[in-house]
């Protein structure tokens, strides 16, 4: 599948946030959101952003790591999980982990490159690059370009 591609340049928390928010806002209701970065990038800063975006308070959005999934219901629902402790496809097939794909929720996989062969043909990629201590860049590979679209007139800086 042909994917287009955004790069934001995050220069501070509220900036990823932003990026966060307008994601959220711009993708549909049921989404595949893979989630690329070292530990420390902002991947669950990225969600809180998200959260916010959807009425669910940020707060209470943490990482998933020891847990595997959390799920978060408000404007949209999110299903946020981390497969960095499971060994392959196979544990997030034993887990259920195909079905968070079809339900009626944004599903956004941290560590998604330990399960690419599971993604759904259709994924976002969210790839974050830690550029120094406050930067990040912020690629975003979409199937659609509607949601880029959308994404580029909510920040106009993207």
């Amino acid at each position: 599948m042909q994917q287009s591609t955004i790069t934001f340049n995050s220069e501070s928390l509220s900036d990823t946030l932003r990026f966060g928010h307008a994601l959220a806002v711009a993708l549909p209701a049921q989404a595949a959101v893979a989630l690329h970065g070292t530990l420390g990038a902002g991947k669950t800063l990225l969600v809180q952003g998200m959260a916010s975006a959807l009425d669910i308070d940020p707060h209470t959005v943490t990482s998933p790591t020891f847990v595997i999934c959390n799920e978060y219901i408000g404007n949209k629902t999110l299903i946020h999980a981390d497969v960095y402790r499971l060994n392959d496809s196979d544990d997030f097939l034993a887990i259920g982990g195909a079905e968070w794909f079809q339900a009626e929720a944004i599903t956004l996989i941290e560590w998604a490159e330990k399960i690419e062969d599971c993604l759904p043909h259709n994924t976002y990629h969210v790839h974050i690059s830690q550029l120094d201590t406050n930067s990040r860049q912020i690629t975003l590979h979409s199937p659609s370009e509607m949601v880029l679209n959308s994404i580029t007139q909510l920040l106009p800086a993207v």
